[in-house]
């Protein structure tokens, strides 16, 4: 088998999940200040579209789990994020799900995001998250506002996803941003058969449930020219295992217990 060389990769080892893992408000700045002053340099978050096709940071499909919708958007309507513009999700509470502390905090668009992350030198990656129904669209608004964004700074984010359609989207909006393809389960398909569809996606890395990762997948995953990452890596003794293996990156809840440094 012919090994292929490794794309260049300029991005910290250390990814803080969500912006600062459980410590504070999952994908909002509060999130990334925290994170930052745990020493992390480069974050993790998602991005889906508002009705209005605004790109912002949020995970799940529903508004429920980590905002106030119900007091504040009608109750006869679904509270799918992406049915509501962004008048109406920039008014909302994405803080005190989580403790009194960051009562207030809002939803941030990606724009709002990617200036924290620029002006600081940070890096991101953005984890494309549809919601269902918009999965290429998805990728290609998030992509087009990423180039925009991140137009003449030295590093790009990074855009992943699970979501195929997405990196198609993504791909074609703009080919030049790097992108990585998310695996949780092989799902009865060979591991050869993965890094076939990342090629097809011209990724250039792999980011995977940490529990995938082995001498051979990672042997395979690096000859087959692709960066290897690992989400979420909360455990020291994983940490050390996967960093053994030589993996290129590691996203974590933990910034309180692993140093960046």
């Amino acid at each position: 088998m012919t090994t292929l060389p490794l794309p260049a990769w300029p991005y910290p080892r250390w990814v803080a999940h969500r912006g600062a893992g459980k410590l504070a408000p999952e994908n909002t700045l509060a999130a990334f200040r925290l994170g930052a002053s745990h020493g992390y340099r480069m974050f993790e978050c998602d991005a889906k579209l508002s009705s209005d096709g605004v790109p912002f940071l949020m995970h799940d499909a529903e508004l429920t789990r980590t905002t106030n919708a119900v007091e504040r958007l009608d109750k006869d309507v679904s509270e799918i994020g992406g049915e509501h513009p962004w008048s109406a999700l920039s008014q909302l509470d994405a803080g005190s799900w989580h403790s009194r502390a960051f009562a207030g905090e809002p939803l941030p668009t990606l724009e709002a995001a990617a200036r924290f992350c620029i002006r600081n030198g940070y890096f991101l990656n953005i984890e494309i998250k549809p919601t269902p129904g918009t999965e290429r669209l998805t990728g290609e608004v998030v992509a087009q506002h990423a180039a925009r964004l991140w137009q003449g700074v030295a590093v790009p984010p990074v855009l992943t996803s699970f979501d195929i359609p997405a990196l198609e989207g993504a791909m074609a909006a703009q080919p030049a941003l790097p992108r990585g393809l998310l695996i949780d389960a092989l799902e009865d398909e060979p591991w050869s058969a993965w890094l076939d569809k990342a090629q097809a996606l011209q990724c250039q890395a792999i980011v995977c449930n940490h529990m995938l990762w082995n001498p051979d997948t990672v042997g395979q995953t690096r000859a087959a020219g692709f960066r290897t990452l690992s989400y979420t890596v909360n455990e020291g003794a994983e940490a050390q295992r996967l960093i053994a293996l030589g993996t290129d990156g590691v996203i974590t809840d933990r910034v309180d217990l692993f140093s960046p440094a």
